[in-house]
């Protein structure tokens, strides 16, 4: 498939560079988000047969002060690339997230379920949603959490290095949600544009999370067990650890539709942790 992806260092994209290395992978100086019509340019030059959008603004709490760029990046840009991909008939496919809903109850959220974003991150990937759903093509968003790899900025590197500098740490134990392995991440984006070239009826909403759902407190005891850390991880509630964007309680996701639809299962978080500890240790 000659795969056109917005994004090169994101933990999902050095994912799909090792799946796809055939794809073509646009870098900021290649394809600036934050002017959506260079994205659509690049879209029309490009010459592909289907386009990814695994780029975005993630920095939640820097969103709170910059609400104008985030919602360019997580709102204007991917809806641009859906209106080009629409024009040229290719199927788009663009990565959402659990913070379009409000975190409140128990229950994992349905694609059906109504969203309710607590912060400017939440609100301009929920932007970008139906920017993209309503430009008229054949689309496909893929809503995922606590994302997680051997590379970038993610929890289990801070756990790990905090883990390795003190002998205790303070950790959230009131959030729950799925961990969700960038590689697996990958795979399923992968396996839906194929099957979206393969069929023009096929796309819509997804849901995508780790299993089994856990806290970041149960989280961070995997990572330091199975990194043979003796850290000592403390459980606190959310209210301990204020931050400028206030974070869902509940991120659980129901992922029921994507394996109806494309026959991708949830992947084991733990199987996951295992083999991103041997690459950072190896």
């Amino acid at each position: 498939m000659d795969l056109l992806v917005f994004g090169q260092s994101g933990q999902v994209a050095q994912e799909l560079a090792r799946l796809a290395p055939q794809a073509r992978f646009l870098a900021r100086a290649e394809a600036d988000l934050s002017d959506p019509e260079a994205c659509a340019a690049a879209i029309r030059a490009s010459g592909c047969a289907a386009v990814l959008n695994a780029a975005a603004h993630t920095a939640v709490d820097r969103a709170e002060s910059e609400p104008e760029l985030a919602h360019r990046i997580n709102a204007e840009a991917p809806a641009a690339m859906a209106r080009a991909c629409a024009a040229l008939g290719l199927p788009f496919l663009s990565i959402s997230t659990d913070y379009v809903f409000d975190g409140s109850g128990a229950r994992p959220w349905a694609e059906t379920d109504p969203t309710g974003p607590l912060g400017v991150y939440g609100a301009s990937k929920l932007a970008g949603e139906r920017g993209i759903a309503s430009a008229g093509g054949q689309w496909a968003v893929l809503r995922t959490s606590w994302v997680f790899s051997a590379h970038g900025a993610n929890f289990v590197r801070t756990m790990l290095r905090l883990g390795r500098e003190r002998d205790e740490l303070r950790v959230v134990a009131d959030q729950h949600g799925g961990p969700t392995p960038a590689e697996s991440i990958a795979r399923a984006c992968l396996t839906m544009l194929e099957a979206m070239r393969a069929d023009p009826a096929k796309g819509g909403l997804y849901h995508f999370a780790g299993t089994p759902d856990t806290t970041w407190a149960d989280f961070a005891r995997a990572i330091m067990a199975g990194a043979g850390l003796g850290c000592r991880i403390i459980d606190i509630p959310t209210s301990d650890y204020p931050t400028p964007a206030r974070r869902p309680a509940n991120s659980r996701l129901d992922c029921a539709a994507i394996l109806r639809d494309f026959g991708i299962s949830r992947p084991d978080w733990q199987a996951g942790l295992a083999k991103v500890l041997q690459e950072l240790t190896a």
